[in-house]
């Protein structure tokens, strides 16, 4: 036994009953360094030293003496937000209400051993596109659900909205048409039109490298998170998550993390330039490069999975040579022609095929190099030139024969 004012042992006194009957006995304890403690060489009372203990004691505990306001640093008021962080807390207030959270109907989150719920990887959002009730978002948002083959009508999804008072409200989302190859779909749900606020589309064309952007989402399921960045780069190819590439990207330093995808990237004027889709990472988190699908192929794709639930793309009407294919037929730039048919506008206008020689060799057909004087560089290329064209469109292809350039 020690001492706990002192690190002497403890002397045990010769024991002496205390207080009143009951035969029971108290130990006294003495410090065994009380008759012997000094301090410079001079003995020290030790009532004294244990006083001087015990004001310590006092002092760790807490001193009486010393108020809250004494201990507590200065408190300032809040001053009024500068005007550029006012403006983007304006611009989240407003547009907020136009996000959705998306959960895929097929996936259901899960209680851990834990007690955590965890999020299914297919959350995401959207935005309100009108006050019908429909609601855009990436196809890989709802790939899942989608990879069932619905019909039209059916249930992919749970959709959150939410209220002026604060509260998500929820509802089915039905499916209304998707599009792969551009990671778009189009919802429906029967919300009240005084909680539809659509979104704002803003144009996508005139973007400039630098300027302020905002991203608003659900990532990892926390609802309506606002981040800001800047434009970092244009006509960027978004490797989707649906798997497939997109061009004419919008690249973005505004954070974006799974559960962004589908939602909006909104210019310094609150309107939407763009869908955010994807992140380039090692790690499945933000790593300051995020892509979103220009507002301007949204407004392509969106109305017409609205009107007829699929999208009608114009096209030559001929069959193209992938690009490595055509890479490995020596073909280092435009389209190569491998079948045209008969009767179609593309055969009346002369366009040659890919055919076989006499030897058998392979004799290249016309190479598309150019339509209305866009440059192309292959099959996919084209593509994405003819998304600017609606159907019925007409074109002059620049194209190659051989040794010859020629127009039609």
């Amino acid at each position: 036994m020690h001492c706990l004012a002192c690190a002497a042992p403890a002397a045990r006194a010769p024991g002496r009953r205390v207080g009143g009957g009951g035969g029971r006995r108290r130990m006294a304890i003495e410090c065994a360094a009380a008759s012997s403690f000094t301090r410079d060489g001079e003995e020290t009372d030790p009532r004294s030293m244990m006083e001087t203990y015990g004001e310590m004691s006092t002092l760790a505990l807490g001193d009486p003496s010393v108020k809250i306001d004494d201990v507590t640093p200065k408190i300032f008021p809040s001053g009024p937000l500068f005007p550029t962080e006012k403006r983007i807390a304006e611009l989240f207030e407003t547009n907020t209400y136009s996000v959705v959270n998306i959960f895929d109907a097929t996936l259901r989150p899960q209680l851990n051993v834990t007690g955590v719920v965890e999020i299914p990887e297919g959350n995401g959002s959207g935005v309100v596109w009108d006050d019908s009730g429909h609601i855009v978002t990436n196809y890989h948002v709802v790939g899942n659900a989608l990879s069932k083959k619905p019909k039209p009508g059916e249930v992919v999804a749970r959709v959150n909205i939410l209220a002026a008072d604060g509260i998500q409200k929820n509802f089915e989302g039905k499916l209304v048409g998707a599009d792969r190859s551009k990671d778009l779909a189009v919802l429906k749900v029967d919300a009240p039109t005084d909680l539809l606020k659509p979104i704002n589309v803003g144009q996508s064309s005139a973007l400039r490298v630098g300027q302020q952007c905002l991203a608003i989402g659900n990532p990892f399921g926390f609802d309506h998170t606002l981040t800001v960045g800047v434009i970092s780069g244009l006509n960027r190819d978004i490797f989707s998550q649906a798997g497939v590439t997109i061009g004419g990207g919008i690249q973005t330093d505004a954070a974006i993390n799974p559960g962004n995808s589908g939602g909006p990237l909104l210019d310094s004027k609150g309107h939407m330039i763009g869908i955010n889709t994807a992140i380039f990472t090692q790690t499945g988190t933000s790593a300051g490069v995020g892509f979103a699908i220009p507002s301007s192929t949204v407004l392509k794709i969106a109305p017409q999975l609205i009107q007829f639930g699929k999208v009608r793309r114009a096209g030559l009407n001929v069959e193209f040579a992938p690009d490595p294919i055509a890479y490995q037929l020596n073909v280092r730039t435009g389209a190569l022609i491998l079948q045209v048919p008969g009767g179609s506008a593309a055969a009346k206008a002369g366009l040659v095929p890919t055919s076989r020689g006499f030897a058998g060799n392979i004799v290249l057909g016309d190479i598309i190099v150019a339509v209305d004087g866009k440059p192309i560089k292959g099959k996919s290329d084209l593509s994405r030139v003819l998304d600017d064209y609606g159907v019925g469109d007409k074109v002059s292809l620049t194209f190659q024969r051989g040794a010859e350039t020629l127009e039609e």
